[in-house]
């Protein structure tokens, strides 16, 4: 997602369809920059179609990174971006497993993807990560429920730059449409909650790229 300053309008990266579709999107960006809580477009590989302002202020503290950043692909910024703990509370337990989660029932259904074979293979690079996935995601699962690696409807803890937010909460609401449906696309907001949480840790704290650290393998 291509940043613009002053304000203006974002413009849609390119994307498969005619240029019927390719409108749509543009009209789909001016609706989402109306919103006023963080929401993006992605598509089944978590690669980001369109972001609204909100979105990028809550990120905007984000330091570069070669394959990782929010507004290129939101999977691999949970996954992979030393800063994703920075602001995503609970990083481990209430971004990371689900959105592992999520995107072992991806790989499933799409079989020999290649964009989501990259992050598999990224995945299996890093050890601990790689145990994560294999043995401590569905020991995780048996415990939770299969409800906890759906992401709308959940709520999940925020770290937000923005002091008048702080340390909250947000629910995550994911929509479609026919034609975002058509690309294999959906939209996911973050709905931010006027609760104020104690931050866990330091905000600014580094992580290690394996980050990975409470979920062991099964017994």
């Amino acid at each position: 997602m291509a940043h613009q300053a002053g304000g203006q309008r974002p413009v849609p990266r390119p994307a498969p369809g005619t240029p019927d579709v390719q409108a749509y999107l543009r009209d789909y960006a001016a609706l989402l920059e109306a919103c006023p809580f963080p929401s993006l477009v992605v598509d089944h590989r978590w690669g980001v179609l369109l972001t609204n302002t909100a979105f990028r202020t809550l990120f905007r503290d984000v330091e570069p990174h070669p394959t990782a950043l929010p507004w290129d692909n939101f999977l691999r910024f949970v996954l992979f971006h030393p800063d994703a703990a920075t602001v995503l509370g609970d990083h481990e337990a209430g971004w990371c497993l689900p959105m592992l989660a999520h995107f072992a029932k991806t790989v499933e259904r799409y079989g020999h993807d290649r964009g989501l074979q990259a992050i598999r293979r990224d995945i299996g690079q890093d050890p601990i990560m790689e145990a994560a996935y294999r043995h401590g995601l569905p020991h995780w699962l048996r415990a939770v429920g299969e409800r906890a690696a759906e992401h709308d409807g959940s709520v999940r803890p925020l770290l937000h730059p923005d002091p008048r937010w702080g340390a909250t909460d947000c629910r995550l609401v994911v929509e479609t449409t026919p034609t975002l449906a058509e690309l294999d696309c959906a939209r996911l907001t973050l709905v931010l909650r006027e609760t104020h949480r104690a931050p866990s840790g330091h905000r600014r704290s580094r992580r290690a790229a394996s980050h990975l650290r409470v979920v062991h393998a099964a017994d």
